[in-house]
């Protein structure tokens, strides 16, 4: 059995802070991380900009600097790297926790599966969950969706070089996608659920998308939803119908969700709207000791907590566990 103050799970931006936080009021927590720190982040397309603005980024007050006003993805793997050296975090890398049980003298027991499948078990006065969500698209459920073709993650256009690409999703993500995709040769078809544009997507990238759209260059689906893939087609439903796409690939660029299973398995209570309880002032969940930070606190919308907000988490679970001292 490994004794730790404290364990957090997930080295994503905000598990990071709440490691640096923790640190600073006389823990000395452990992060144990089913990947590598920053995963979510490196998985990102790999010419992805930031909405935000570096400074919204920062963690441990250290300085994101960067010469663009939004900083890049590789920008920000380089900067939470180094806001992990920098602070000595503790980072089991490539080790996934497996269950999380409360014990009656409060401790919490872990159990977790290295890459090698070697079992370890820990204890721990406080656990932080910080899994996020990149891990846990929003699967569609239809026919064909595990095919080879068909992926929920897009790094990259070249690979798609003129292909017949089908994007399902009318999120900035997905507009990016056809935009990059258009650049590289592929014949790209955006299906989408909704009648109209999504609102959110970038002002600035609109109204090029839209051009691309009247000018027949990208092909725009509304009030459509595909029902089924197969390996030269995707079936799409709209009002008009039924109809088949020619299709070579399948980006499903249809959101991510938390891993809700997870906390009901911790004993974290899940409210009748779908979301987990915790006191937004502690982070506390029903669970004495166990905290939420990040994206997996988040109740209607994964995208409503993003970095810049969840990288204060860990502020407050500093603050409450340094009170009950």
């Amino acid at each position: 059995m490994i004794k730790e103050e404290a364990i957090i799970i997930g080295a994503g931006p905000c598990g990071l802070a709440a490691a640096i936080e923790l640190e600073r009021i006389g823990l000395h927590p452990v992060i144990i991380e089913k990947s590598n720190i920053a995963h979510s982040i490196s998985m990102y397309p790999t010419y992805m900009h930031f909405f935000s603005t570096p400074e919204k980024l920062e963690i441990g007050d250290i300085p994101f600097t960067t010469p663009n006003d939004k900083p890049s993805r590789l920008e920000a793997i380089n900067y939470y790297r180094m806001a992990a050296l920098r602070n000595n975090v503790r980072v089991n890398a490539y080790e996934t926790v497996l269950r999380v049980e409360r014990q009656e003298d409060g401790q919490f027991h872990l159990t977790s599966t290295d890459r090698y499948g070697v079992e370890k078990h820990y204890e721990a006065r406080y656990v932080v969950v910080a899994t996020g969500y990149f891990d846990h698209p929003n699967y569609l459920g239809i026919p064909g969706e595990q095919m080879d073709k068909v992926t929920h993650f897009f790094r990259e256009a070249h690979p798609y070089t003129g292909m017949e690409v089908a994007i399902i999703g009318g999120s900035n993500s997905a507009i990016d996608a056809a935009l990059e995709l258009e650049r590289v040769g592929a014949k790209v078809t955006v299906i989408y659920r909704g009648a109209d544009y999504s609102r959110s997507i970038k002002p600035w990238v609109r109204p090029g998308f839209e051009g691309k759209v009247n000018n027949g260059i990208i092909r725009m689906l509304f009030n459509s939803r595909v029902v089924e893939i197969d390996s030269h087609h995707v079936i799409v439903e709209n009002p008009e119908g039924r109809h088949s796409v020619a299709n070579d690939f399948v980006l499903a660029l249809t959101g991510f969700h938390p891993d809700r299973d997870f906390l009901t398995s911790s004993g974290v209570k899940i409210e009748e709207e779908g979301f987990p309880y915790f006191d937004e002032t502690t982070m506390e969940t029903n669970v004495p000791g166990l905290f939420l930070a990040g994206v997996v606190a988040s109740k209607h919308e994964a995208n409503e907590i993003f970095i810049e907000s969840g990288r204060f988490h860990g502020t407050k679970i500093a603050q409450y566990i340094a009170s009950l001292k």
